[in-house]
């Protein structure tokens, strides 16, 4: 399947084949219209865009598997608490990102020293400039609980609450 990407860095000067990219000069926007106009689904139209360098940029600091496997759990815990309520439209990302900071939390009757994730929920129109989203009060809630008590190395959950610009859509 064809899927377009963009911030794609670090490939062979010397490719062993031919690098097409017919969308290499549309926005995000841009392309989801022409998507629409050639009869493409929405699940695929309409998803959110995934980051091109991968994952990493939202696993600040060391990047390793056990580190990715904890965003990933979370980043599931966000994706499927949001989209069971179908808040997913009008929503231009939703993700976790994992940070390279260590916290005290209890669990039960006994401390803990584990990873704190921040929550990005964000609206945008090209991906240019993005709006911060509030979710509704109980689903936030409900996804810190989940996280916290489902991902083994995360005991704390922030909510980020920052536009682009300044920000960026992403961490890194």
């Amino acid at each position: 399947m064809f899927k377009p990407v963009q911030n794609v860095g670090g490939l062979p000067k010397d490719l062993d084949m031919t690098l097409v990219e017919p969308l290499r000069d549309l926005f995000k926007d841009e392309v989801r219209a022409l998507g629409r106009e050639l009869g493409l689904p929405s699940s695929l139209v309409d998803r959110q865009p995934f980051p091109g360098p991968g994952l990493a940029v939202r696993c600040l600091g060391a990047v390793d598997e056990k580190r990715l496997s904890v965003l990933r759990a979370a980043d599931a815990v966000v994706r499927e608490e949001i989209e069971l309520r179908g808040l997913q439209k009008g929503l231009w990302q939703y993700f976790a990102v994992l940070l390279p900071v260590q916290t005290v939390g209890v669990m039960g009757d006994g401390r803990t020293y584990a990873s704190a994730c921040v929550v990005r929920v964000v609206s945008s129109q090209d991906g240019m400039t993005a709006d911060w989203e509030c979710l509704p009060i109980d689903v936030l809630k409900r996804i810190s609980t989940r996280i916290c008590n489902e991902v083994r190395g995360i005991n704390r959950v922030c909510l980020d609450i920052s536009s682009k610009p300044p920000a960026t859509i992403e961490w890194e």
